[in-house]
């Protein structure tokens, strides 16, 4: 463990936060003065663009941090793209792109692929999010869900036979339920599928797409749709939707999603972090690509706030610029999606990690 490393153990954050300002007044390291770097690995951008793609959930603050990091760099073009967070790592880790979005931790085998192209990553927790079930403000009875209701309607075995709410609840009406959801190639999906599903793939008779706009659409025009997404596009379409409680069966009752329900811990087990993992050779290499990232960690607890989800404490973004400087790539997660993670077990895997 570096002297650096044992230091943001052990000391105040006030203590951090003046190594790291130490640290980022010196040069950064080149891609050949640093062990951590690939030799030969691919990298994507050159020194005045950086390309950015992955989650549509994080697409938000990756693209609201891009545009005002472009008033002030008007010379590095910044590209965000949306592609689901798996689309995104295939991407990643085939050294197309600098930045990968990600609204769960890098998989098992995507670890494997980025390795054996020679790609070295820096994870980076930038947000915490509140996957949000949703449907149609004329639905005026499914206030609130289960967990337990949520896999009967979303298993595999209810596949063309879960057709109505009322099969949901006997005290909904009987009428028919349309059902939005996230594509295969998102993070949303791998999360929903380990948290309701336990892992198993959900039915697949639905309206899916890695792009939320197309579910939100889905759902306001719908009478008996019912859909999930991130936090960020209900909070941006609240008079076109309504958010469903959900009591994961703990003694808690039933919780909405919100800022202050993920920061409590209340709302689970459908809170989860969001994150951007960095090619650090690329960074090593691409001036622009680095400032983006220091600016993106000095700016991300505003605008996460702005855009919708709940942000981290500035330690965690701070902890994570030392992260970046060192080089200290890898995961501190275990290649799957982890629920009931709560903001202060997310900064505890930081810390030590």
């Amino acid at each position: 463990m570096t002297f650096l490393m044992q230091m943001r153990l052990r000391l105040p954050i006030s203590l951090v936060t003046a190594a790291i300002l130490f640290v980022s007044s010196c040069s950064a390291p080149s891609s050949t003065s640093s062990p951590s770097a690939a030799s030969g690995s691919p990298v994507a951008g050159s020194a005045a663009s950086v390309k950015v793609d992955g989650s549509s959930t994080v697409f938000p603050i990756s693209d609201a941090v891009a545009k005002e990091f472009r008033q002030s760099n008007p010379s590095v073009e910044v590209a965000v793209e949306s592609s689901g967070t798996t689309g995104g790592f295939r991407k990643f880790c085939a050294g197309e792109t600098d930045i990968s979005n990600a609204s769960r931790p890098i998989s098992t085998e995507e670890i494997a692929t980025c390795r054996n192209a020679g790609i070295r990553y820096v994870e980076l927790p930038i947000a915490f999010d509140a996957l949000t079930v949703a449907v149609n403000p004329q639905n005026d009875w499914a206030k609130d869900l289960t967990v337990e209701e949520l896999k009967k309607l979303w298993e595999p075995a209810a596949q063309g036979k879960i057709k109505t709410w009322q099969q949901v609840r006997s005290s909904f009406p009987n009428q028919p339920i349309t059902l939005y959801g996230a594509g295969t190639d998102s993070g949303t999906y791998d999360y929903f599928a380990e948290v309701i599903m336990g892992g198993a793939d959900t039915r697949t008779d639905y309206t899916g797409s890695e792009n939320d706009d197309v579910l939100v659409e889905g759902i306001a025009k719908d009478p008996t749709a019912l859909g999930f997404f991130g936090l960020a596009y209900f909070e941006k379409n609240q008079n076109r939707l309504k958010a469903v409680a959900i009591d994961d069966g703990k003694g808690k009752g039933a919780v909405l999603p919100s800022r202050q329900t993920v920061e409590s811990a209340a709302y689970q087990p459908l809170s989860r972090p969001l994150f951007i993992y960095i090619n650090l050779q690329a960074s090593q290499k691409n001036t622009g690509l680095r400032d983006f990232v220091q600016f993106y960690l000095k700016n991300a607890k505003r605008i996460v706030e702005t855009v919708g989800y709940a942000p981290l404490p500035q330690e965690a973004y701070d902890i994570g610029s030392v992260h970046l400087y060192k080089g200290e790539v890898g995961t501190a997660y275990d290649g799957k999606p982890q629920p009931y993670l709560t903001i202060r077990e997310v900064l505890l895997k930081e810390q030590t990690f």
